[in-house]
């Protein structure tokens, strides 16, 4: 096919037409394609080909790019990646901040949770640079780009499991807080009245996915704009409902700031494992970067990384402007009273009986719409893999209601493991050190493998220490999950989702 289309163009004449012809993406690197082009259009300087080159390639060299969800559409913008990284960039884990300085203290938990801000970020910013690190080619998925650099074999056993997690593990977990909240919004906005058979957790959880599953029918990642836009504006209103609210009602009377003591030495290094785990899992979205990055149109003269990193840097600003006093406020109500679930426990514990239910509702509404918003965004990559394998065997795009039968086989999957592996809480710590390196590690060293920066520069012992220091984290993180898992035990309850 490339060869017919190459002899055409050499077949056509000589003669400047009106227009100038470009060529398909495929046929880009065609040096009789390029020689015809500058035969036809002489007045043409080298500058505006390269830009219609750039401009051509940025689509990709695979036309089948235009038949998958994620980059069906390139008309993304900085909005729009705001928009994304925010619905995915804060969620269940921030409110989990306030635990971890149970442990740190004041001091230590300022520092780590600055410290990890500072190095996510910036992991964050080498991958937004790595999407397009070769000249006409887009690296449009997190697990190509480490499979390119890594090579195939290696690549997959790195990354395939821990993006899979990422992804199928997070809407797992945002089906069992979803659900969870859907039944406590229920509980909270009726009151005393009883129903003669309330709805169970299971229940509870299937009418959240059935939702999420309608929600999903939108076609591809940019028509879900507006979906993570709503996501973003209740994820930044629930934060900061919930920390306001607990700051204004003052400290709990027998509050106490004093970094709680395990029982020994090895309970005492377990906790502070946890505490870093906490403030490591807070940050998360590193695995869907390149996706959002791929909606963008992208040219040599202005490449997709402008507005990438303009989107990542707003979204950003917003995501410390939660998190922070969220972690900070709700330490300074709570202390070392506050429960092991988080902020929002506290807040239910500690001053239901002195906050309207209207308060409570609305803030119940607001994470339950925000969980079933950042469903869709981490549902993407499996939505795009079910649809490549299809098109890998029938070489053409997936009809609509296959992929509307795709995205609801991965909402029954996800469902089906929430209701039958509700034990997966408790492995927490063991999976999310194992799915660590995306966002600590591996940005660090496909920039060294890519880049080649100068041996022994800055940027090259930079990215070695922080990657060094992440599969380290990650090792540490990985071996306390196991020995937390030894000592306490794993209660492996199946289909016994908690009521």
């Amino acid at each position: 096919m490339l060869r017919e289309a190459t002899d055409d163009v050499h077949s056509t004449p000589r003669s400047p037409p009106p227009l100038p012809v470009s060529a398909p993406p495929s046929q880009i690197r065609s040096p009789s394609v390029a020689a015809s082009w500058f035969a036809r259009t002489p007045s043409t300087s080298v500058r505006d080909y390269l830009e219609e080159v750039g401009h051509l390639a940025g689509g990709g060299a695979d036309n089948r790019d235009a038949w998958l969800p994620i980059t069906e559409s390139r008309d993304g913008n900085a909005y729009y990646s705001a928009f994304h990284i925010l619905s995915s960039g804060i969620g269940f884990q921030a409110l989990m901040l306030p635990v971890a300085f149970t442990i740190l203290g004041w001091a230590w938990g300022v520092i780590c949770l600055t410290l990890a801000f500072v190095w996510q970020l910036y992991t964050l910013w080498l991958l937004v640079h790595l999407h397009e690190s070769v000249p006409s080619i887009r690296y449009c998925r997190y697990l190509h780009l480490v499979k390119t650099i890594f090579g195939p074999k290696l690549g997959k056993c790195m990354a395939q499991f821990p993006i899979m997690y990422l992804s199928a593990g997070t809407c797992t977990a945002l089906i069992v807080i979803g659900g969870g909240s859907m039944k406590l919004f229920f509980e909270i906005t009726c009151g005393p009245a009883r129903v003669s058979r309330p709805l169970t957790s299971v229940e509870w959880y299937l009418v959240f996915v059935c939702l999420a599953v309608v929600l999903a029918q939108l076609p591809n990642l940019n028509s879900m704009a507006f979906v993570s836009l709503v996501g973003a504006a209740t994820a930044v209103l629930y934060c900061t409902m919930i920390w306001v609210i607990s700051v204004s009602k003052g400290r709990l009377p027998e509050v106490s700031y004093h970094p709680v003591r395990g029982k020994s030495d090895v309970d005492g290094m377990l906790n502070v494992l946890n505490a870093l785990g906490i403030i490591a899992f807070a940050f998360r979205g590193h695995n869907l970067v390149l996706e959002i990055q791929a909606t963008m149109p992208s040219t040599l003269k202005r490449p997709s990384h402008v507005p990438m990193w303009r989107g990542v840097g707003a979204a950003y600003l917003l995501i410390a402007l939660c998190m922070y006093p969220v972690a900070i406020g709700g330490f300074w109500a709570y202390g070392n009273l506050i429960p092991s679930n988080g902020i929002v426990s506290a807040m239910h514990k500690f001053h239901s009986h002195d906050i309207s239910r209207g308060v409570l509702g609305l803030t119940t509404l607001l994470i339950i719409v925000n969980c079933l918003s950042s469903y869709q965004i981490y549902a993407m990559p499996p939505f795009d893999n079910l649809e490549a394998a299809y098109m890998s065997v029938a070489n053409k795009p997936c009809p609509r209601w296959l992929r509307s039968g795709f995205r609801a086989f991965f909402g029954s999957l996800t469902f089906f493991v929430a209701v039958a592996l509700p034990f997966l809480s408790e492995l927490a710590g063991l999976l999310g050190g194992i799915a660590l390196p995306v966002t600590l590690a591996y940005p660090c060293f496909m920039w060294i493998l890519t880049k080649k920066p100068r041996r022994y520069g800055g940027m090259w012992c930079t990215n070695w220490f922080l990657g060094s220091l992440g599969m380290g984290l990650s090792v540490l993180l990985i071996i306390g999950g196991i020995w937390r898992i030894v000592d306490k035990g794993l209660n492996l309850r199946f289909f016994k989702a908690a009521q």
